[in-house]
């Protein structure tokens, strides 16, 4: 799982979730900096064990895929999916926090979803569908016999925290506990090789800690 690079709305606190803006040229360089050594054979990111890519369509999200995998000789399979965008915050798009707060100052997302965007049910459903798309992945290495095992997911904070929550069968609302830096990595897996045991591996992979 890799979280997007820095935008000028990430930078600035803004709630970025339908608005299509770029990475900065700080968060070009945050993945940039780290490709080489998260991407190739024998790495975190190895090709050879990639069944797909699953990337939001947000160029911002799109960028980092491409500038994590540009390297390489071959782009990786992927395929842009709205199923991996960022949260839809609906009035609450562009807005500061405290600018939330000072509309509705008990407000939590992980609670109270977005209004006119997504609520936390809708949150919770997307991003179960994404996992359950891969554990098939997984369930199909496991006993099918397919070759590659690997689904990476690049995505933005709040549907990486959303993520990595459900990924290890914890409520939704238990994601606020997880940071995810700008152009990091993240490994979810298994414990003790069985699907029926998902475990977080690894957070921040190469972030850069402010």
């Amino acid at each position: 799982m890799v979280t997007i690079g820095e935008t000028e709305w990430s930078l600035n606190g803004r709630h970025t979730g339908r608005t299509d803006i770029p990475l900065t040229p700080r968060g070009e360089e945050q993945v940039k900096s780290k490709a080489q050594i998260l991407a190739g054979e024998g790495k975190v990111l190895d090709p050879k064990n990639i069944c797909t890519v699953y990337v939001s369509p947000r160029q911002r999200s799109h960028t980092t895929f491409h500038l994590l995998f540009g390297h390489l000789d071959k782009l990786p399979d992927h395929v842009l999916t709205e199923e991996c965008r960022e949260w839809d915050y609906g009035q609450y798009e562009g807005l500061r926090p405290a600018e939330i707060k000072e509309r509705n100052p008990n407000w939590s997302i992980w609670k109270d979803g977005c209004p006119d965007g997504e609520s936390v049910e809708d949150m919770e459903c997307r991003v179960d569908t994404v996992i359950q798309k891969v554990r098939e992945y997984h369930r199909q290495y496991k006993e099918e016999g397919l070759h590659t095992r690997d689904v990476v997911i690049v995505a933005h904070g709040h549907f990486n925290r959303v993520l990595i929550s459900r990924w290890i069968k914890f409520p939704l609302c238990l994601g606020t506990h997880f940071n995810v830096q700008p152009g990091s990595v993240a490994v979810l897996s298994y414990n003790h090789n069985s699907l029926d045991e998902p475990a977080l591996n690894a957070l921040n992979l190469y972030a850069d800690i402010l």
